[in-house]
């Protein structure tokens, strides 16, 4: 096991497109990019999801985690500034993503929000984040607390992405990470596994039909296109009885 003292290796899973009974079309690595959202030193929304990048890595996914240090405010800069164009590059070149949050006055703290808020609902005709994957998990620095999970559980429906149902909620995080920065063993370290070995299953089923699982009848008719998927013909042909 790569690096993962805390597991159980007869019980951990590495998904495959074989194991979901799926033909596959991509073949390179799911590619996950990880965004935390504390600047401190010892932040443990980032030692939170180095965890998940380590968990992820051994479940044979390609992994970026943006460092938020020097990310200007929203709407401050132009887009093309070095930090804004990096964040939304590795939004573009990801298929899900992982979102981490410190719970600040009950929400989510202003780096994650800026981060989420610099990549676009829509650039060029592109929706960066349409149909990725998402992760969502916090850390507290008091009792479990579910308040900034929720806030990006809509954030991340907002942004028209697939968010998991599993989710990860640390409370007192200073308990639960060792002086090298690890995480330490048990029900709130399981979780995490659970939730990245969920999001790497959501993202092979899902990555390969992104284009028709985000087709929309509105936007096909305001645009004159028939549906994205090549069934449309044989349904035309013989129309199928519809869903009651």
């Amino acid at each position: 096991m790569n690096d993962l003292p805390n597991v159980a290796s007869p019980f951990f899973d590495i998904p495959t497109t074989a194991s979901l009974g799926i033909k596959p079309v991509a073949t390179h690595p799911p590619r996950i990019l990880l965004l935390y959202g504390s600047l401190r030193e010892r932040s443990y929304s980032k030692l939170l999801v180095l965890e998940a990048e380590r968990l992820l890595q051994t479940m044979g996914c390609e992994t970026r985690v943006f460092d938020p240090t020097g990310l200007p405010l929203p709407d401050s800069v132009a887009n093309d500034h070095p930090k804004v164009a990096e964040l939304r590059a590795l939004s573009l070149w990801s298929e899900g993503h992982v979102w981490c949050s410190p719970e600040r006055h009950g929400a989510i703290t202003g780096i994650i929000k800026a981060q989420i808020d610099w990549i676009p609902l829509e650039d060029g005709g592109v929706r960066p984040t349409q149909g990725r994957t998402l992760a969502v998990m916090q850390v507290s620095g008091g009792s479990q607390s579910f308040n900034a999970v929720n806030t990006l559980r809509l954030l991340g429906r907002w942004m028209r992405m697939i968010t998991i149902p599993n989710q990860s909620s640390v409370p007192k995080a200073y308990t639960e990470f060792g002086n090298d920065g690890r995480m330490k063993p048990g029900p709130l370290y399981e979780r995490v596994v659970d939730v990245m070995e969920e999001l790497v299953k959501f993202t092979l089923l899902t990555r390969d039909r992104t284009d028709y699982l985000t087709d929309r009848y509105s936007e096909r008719k305001s645009e004159g296109r028939p549906p994205a998927g090549a069934e449309h013909l044989a349904a035309i042909a013989e129309p199928a009885e519809p869903c009651r």
